[in-house]
């Protein structure tokens, strides 16, 4: 027999799943949402801090060849405030990853927007410090990451990657 407590999706009449730690689940679900729509409300282009907008990148093949870009690139949030960031990656490219905050914690979301119109989300985080991997590109276009300082105090964030990318940006 299985039972679905609808505390998973943060209704708990009979306080059940904060017991088996359900309700947290529901929680996090529904301010992923919420951002989510806020971030996809936000206007290209209208960027506060005067970066510009990523274009999606048309080109050639990706070369097995080529040489690997290697940045870094550094952002601090104030509590309450979102950044993103993202590359332009042929379908298959390989990025190495790795970003720390120096305090406090962010809400994290590893995604890709393709050249015709896929999407897809990587993974989502909540309350975490650091995050480190290898992205894959599933399709050619932009991939990022998205963080939002969820914590009291300002969050400096430094990305580290390394891989076959192109156009390294902020785009909000």
């Amino acid at each position: 027999m299985t039972v679905v407590l609808p505390a998973e999706y943060a209704v708990d009449p009979t306080g059940i799943g904060a017991v088996l730690g359900l309700q947290e689940m529901g929680l996090i679900k529904q301010q992923l949402q919420q951002e989510a729509e806020l971030d996809a409300a936000s206007v290209p282009g209208n960027l506060a801090d005067g970066a510009s907008a990523m274009a999606p990148v048309a080109g050639a093949k990706l070369d097995p060849e080529a040489p690997a870009s290697s940045d870094s690139f550094v952002v601090t949030l104030a509590p309450g405030q979102g950044a993103e960031v993202k590359v332009s990656l042929k379908r298959g490219a390989r990025v190495s990853y790795e970003w720390t905050v120096d305090q406090g914690h962010l809400n994290s979301d590893l995604h890709g927007n393709g050249l015709a119109g896929e999407a897809r989300s990587y993974r989502k985080g909540r309350a975490e410090s650091s995050d480190q991997g290898d992205l894959i590109a599933e399709f050619e276009g932009d991939h990022g990451w998205f963080w939002r300082n969820r914590s009291e105090v300002p969050a400096t964030i430094t990305l580290r990657l390394r891989g076959q990318y192109s156009g390294l940006k902020r785009v909000s």
